[in-house]
């Protein structure tokens, strides 16, 4: 897009193999996309060659995020299991030359553990190892802002270290606070979806009020979100994380199923460019 660029992430909610959505994204007019990792099974590699095939960047890879919460652990093989597959990604975005990783700091709903020193060592190896390859480390919003917290606080002097913010996640997990006040000077990458806010009327944050809309399809105010990036004096890439497929039990992204995969990827760019629009203009 003229005077900005947008990217989308690769999904398995597509109903379109990781590969052939390479060409489809592209053809839709975004520049760039990101991947995210389930696991070190994950073919990187392949993807990153494709999508240099087609003239597409990769911003940016997503960690896995499953095993965030024991990275706290204060003793145990289990932490030092999750940190050697976070190094191990560290090292796969410096060999492949992906700018940034995005990880979690944290994964769990109510689960009582509280941020520890262990941890903040641990994700300070990852920081390190980062800053050494020439790479960022974006941490995300998600659940539990005090781990987030404690991350890009007692990790500010390393040069790797920013913050990704999900507009999403901000919005239902984290009751609207206002993240960008807070680390806007922060701020590497951003994952741009919509969502209807917390479902339950007592507060209660689940995970499948993460929506992962279209922008505008729920209740975030998308002129207020250009504003406050504009105030941050972000002008990088506009990344998007979006999803076609419906929680079990819920109807929210059913409109999307109705439509073709193509029709998707090219009406998620149509809302890119609208809101990009609005940041260009605020």
């Amino acid at each position: 897009m003229y005077r900005q660029k947008l990217c989308l992430n690769l999904s398995d909610s597509y109903s379109l193999g990781l590969f052939d959505q390479i060409k489809v994204i592209r053809d839709a007019g975004f520049e760039e996309i990101f991947i995210c990792a389930g696991s070190r099974d994950m073919p990187v590699a392949e993807l990153v060659r494709s999508a240099r095939d087609e003239g597409v960047f990769v911003q940016s890879l997503h960690a896995p995020f499953g095993r965030c919460d024991v990275m706290w652990d204060e003793s145990g093989d289990k932490g030092d299991e999750a940190l050697d597959e976070l190094l191990y990604f560290t090292d796969i975005c410096a060999r492949l030359e992906i700018p940034v990783m995005v990880s979690h700091a944290f994964i769990g709903f109510n689960t009582g553990r509280v941020p520890t020193q262990a941890g903040l060592e641990r994700y300070g190896k990852i920081a390190r190892r980062a800053s050494e390859l020439g790479i960022k480390v974006a941490f995300e919003n998600t659940e539990g802002l005090e781990f987030l917290d404690t991350l890009l606080t007692g990790l500010s002097g390393e040069k790797s270290v920013g913050f990704c913010w999900d507009s999403g996640h901000e919005q239902c997990y984290n009751y609207g606070r206002d993240l960008l006040a807070l680390y806007g000077d922060k701020l590497v990458c951003t994952h741009l979806n919509d969502n209807l806010g917390i479902s339950d009327y007592g507060g209660n944050t689940i995970f499948t009020d993460d929506l992962h809309l279209l922008p505008f399809d729920g209740i975030i105010n998308w002129r207020e979100k250009a504003e406050k990036l504009n105030a941050c004096g972000f002008d990088g890439t506009l990344t998007f994380e979006l999803k076609r497929r419906c929680f079990d039990g819920r109807y929210d992204n059913a409109k999307y199923e109705k439509m073709t995969p193509e029709e998707f990827i090219a009406e998620a760019y149509a809302r890119a460019c609208r809101f990009a629009a609005m940041k260009l203009t605020s």
